[in-house]
């Protein structure tokens, strides 16, 4: 299995565009132009997701199947993570099925989206046939709540591999910015169900940087980028998503 990098850039996501700050990647040529300076930044991975030529977000098998061999031939070694958000125009078993077809070794799943439709059987074969295939899935989680329900779909023997993958978001996309406090209650978690996954932190709005360090400290690696901030440290706004790679690296050197 591939395990999660340690500073992997989210550049764009699913909602933002060239109207929320200008060098935010859209098309194929972009995101690789963007990965390529990240790269040269300090960062060893991307999220990737993608948009339709309406720069739209999309989920397409075929579509991220040539953006990840696109990126692999650019990027030799760079690790690639295909979304799954639905952003509300994919069901659930669409989701599922575009995580195995997608064409990436890793793959990040929203917890809340992909069993949203109640098909916990579903979900757990997924995980299964992930294994199967050698693809990691990263479970995003918002909340502690979410890591309850995890644990419930996985049972006792996958928590504790030492291989799963999650990611706590702190903050959201309505306006709430991500704390460092806000890690603890997933820390609380952990520790009540005694698992030592591989983990990952975002957090949202002006506030990234400083959460991000606190994960850092506590161990956990670290996602970076215009999907969750366009902001430095300091309040001002970033050139590029390469330069809010460089403020995380060179604080992480700082250590």
């Amino acid at each position: 299995m591939t395990a999660l990098p340690n500073l992997m850039v989210a550049p764009n996501g699913a909602r933002l565009g060239h109207d929320d700050h200008g060098a935010l990647p859209i098309t194929l040529a972009e995101i690789i132009a963007t990965a390529t300076a990240c790269r040269a930044a300090g960062a060893d991975g991307l999220h990737l997701h993608l948009r339709d030529q309406n720069g739209a977000h999309i989920l397409d098998g075929g579509f991220y199947r040539e953006a990840v061999a696109e990126l692999e031939r650019a990027l030799p070694g760079f690790a690639v993570q295909a979304t799954t958000e639905a952003v509300g125009q994919y069901s659930p078993a669409f989701q599922r099925t575009l995580a195995l077809e997608c064409g990436s070794r890793l793959v990040s799943v929203a917890m809340r989206e992909i069993t949203a439709d109640g098909e916990i059987a579903a979900c757990k074969a997924l995980h299964d046939a992930s294994k199967e295939r050698g693809i990691s899935l990263q479970y995003i989680l918002y909340g502690a709540d979410d890591l309850t329900r995890l644990a419930a779909m996985l049972g006792p023997r996958d928590m504790l591999d030492g291989a799963l993958q999650v990611l706590f978001v702190l903050g959201n996309h309505q306006g709430v910015a991500g704390r460092p406090e806000m890690l603890e209650p997933f820390l609380d978690g952990l520790s009540r169900l005694q698992i030592r996954p591989d983990w990952m932190v975002c957090a949202f709005g002006k506030t990234e940087t400083t959460s991000l360090l606190a994960a850092h400290a506590k161990g956990g690696k670290l996602r970076v980028g215009f999907e969750n901030s366009i902001w430095h440290q300091d309040g001002t706004v970033a050139v590029d998503n390469a330069a809010r790679v460089a403020e995380i690296r060179a604080e992480l050197r700082t250590d």
